[in-house]
This record gives structure tokens, sequence and C-alpha cells, in this order.
């Protein structure tokens, strides 16, 4: 065989590889080459081993797309449904938190309320489900009500109406870590109410916090109008657990302390 010839199959692979990478393909063109000789190994037709190329492409594009949500959305991604130790808090309905793994509450615009002590594994369940509605697809950011009130006080002279843009508004499924540690001055309280007024039946929500609400009041400045208001909102359509339980974070730390 000659030289010219021994370089045809190539020159046409490298052919293939730039019309993909022009398509923005990239992917595709990258494993080309590995995947096409056990096609041909296989004798699998054409169109077929051009589904599975085409398969790899969407799998390979999810991911990059689930990693730089992840990344833009502020969500810890060690906390999953996955590694959550159900064992340890029985009390929560495994059940419940699985329907809602499934994003219909992300897609009715509904909110999520987890209640309890600290250390029972709230903020856990509610970054497992915001890691699974970035999978789904949803815009999702996770804050601190610390970090969030600093966003919301640099933002407040912004009319609501242009508002829209800013990602605590706009997003999806906003969580809401950590309510109730210290109580909110009147401002911040205004400010909170208002975000929670222009996202009602316009986004999702996940609240988590170490008081009850009957206890809210005491949270928002001692305003119980504003309180009244607030959770109108947030409990119109919402799940809410109750969590009660010993902490995650005594427990390692108890067993730290055994002989």
């Amino acid at each position: 065989m000659s030289a010219s010839k021994s370089l045809k199959p190539k020159v046409e692979l490298d052919k293939t590889r730039d019309a993909l990478v022009a398509l923005g393909l990239e992917h595709s063109a990258e494993v080309l080459g590995d995947r096409l000789p056990s096609a041909v190994k296989a004798d699998l037709a054409p169109h077929r081993f051009l589904d599975e190329l085409l398969a790899t492409e969407i799998a390979h594009r999810d991911e990059r797309r689930v990693r730089t949500s992840l990344r833009l959305s502020g969500l810890p991604t060690d906390q999953t449904l996955e590694n959550f130790d159900w064992g340890f808090q029985p009390g929560i309905d495994r059940k419940r938190i699985e329907t809602l793994a499934t994003c219909s509450f992300v897609r009715e615009h509904e909110v999520v309320l987890f209640q309890g002590p600290p250390g029972v594994g709230k903020t856990h369940l509610a970054i497992a489900l915001g890691i699974k509605a970035v999978t789904a697809g949803f815009g999702v950011n996770f804050y601190r009500l610390d970090d969030l009130l600093a966003l919301l006080k640099r933002d407040a002279d912004i009319p609501p109406r242009k508002l829209k843009g800013k990602k605590y508004m706009s997003t999806s499924l906003l969580i809401l870590d950590e309510i109730g540690f210290a109580e909110l001055s009147r401002p911040e309280a205004a400010l909170l109410f208002r975000l929670v007024s222009c996202r009602y039946q316009k986004g999702s929500t996940i609240i988590t916090t170490n008081k009850s609400v009957k206890d809210w009041p005491e949270i928002l400045a001692g305003d119980e109008a504003m309180a009244t208001a607030m959770l109108d909102r947030l409990l119109h359509h919402c799940h809410v657990f109750n969590i009660k339980g010993r902490s995650y974070r005594l427990r390692e730390l108890e067993a730290q302390m055994k002989p």
C-alpha cells in the first residue's frame, strides 16, 4: 500500500473532526478517533454510531452545565440526598423529601420550610434539594441570611420593578439559610419582606430556620404585622418540615471525645 493511500483515512477523519468542531461539537470531535474503530469492529450501522456519538456529546454538555451551574449557585457540593444519614434522623419523612427531589415544587413556585434546632440536617437537606434542582436544569442560588442581607442593603434604593435582573430575585430556586439566629433590624426586615413579596408565586424558595413560625415576629424586629404578612405569602403553598432530634455536629464531637 502506498503512503498516500495509508494517509487517506486519517485525512478524511481529520476533515470529519474539523466539521464537528465547526458545528460546535468539540467533544464529539475529541472522542471520534477512539469510538470509530470499535464501531467498525462491531459492524455498527452508521446511524447507530451517529446516535451514540451525539449521545456522548449531550451527556458531556449536561455534565459541563451542571458543574458550571453549581459553581455559580454558591451551593456546597458535598451535601447530597445520597449521603444524608436518614437513620440518624428517623423522624424526617424520607418519601416527602424524595418527592420534593423531583423538583415539582420548583415548577409550581412553592416554598419549602425546614424548622428545627441547630445541627439536625436542615441545611444539608436544603442544599441537597438545590443540587437536584440544578441537575434538573433550574437556576439556583444559595445564601446565608447575612450574605443576602448585604446584597439587599446594597440594592435598597432600586425600585422593585428594576430588581428583576438580580440573581436573588430572578432565580428559579432561592435557598435562604439560617433565618432566626439574630433579630433583624426594622430596615432589614423590610428588605426581606420586599424580597418575599416580589418572589411570591414567581419563584420557589427554601428556608431553613431555628425558629417556629410563631416566633417570627421576634425575628422581624418585633413587627407582628410584617411577620403575619410575610408568613401569609410563604405558607400559602408551602411544604413544612419540623425536624427534631440530635445534632449531627454534637454526635461527631461525642465520637471524638470517646476514649
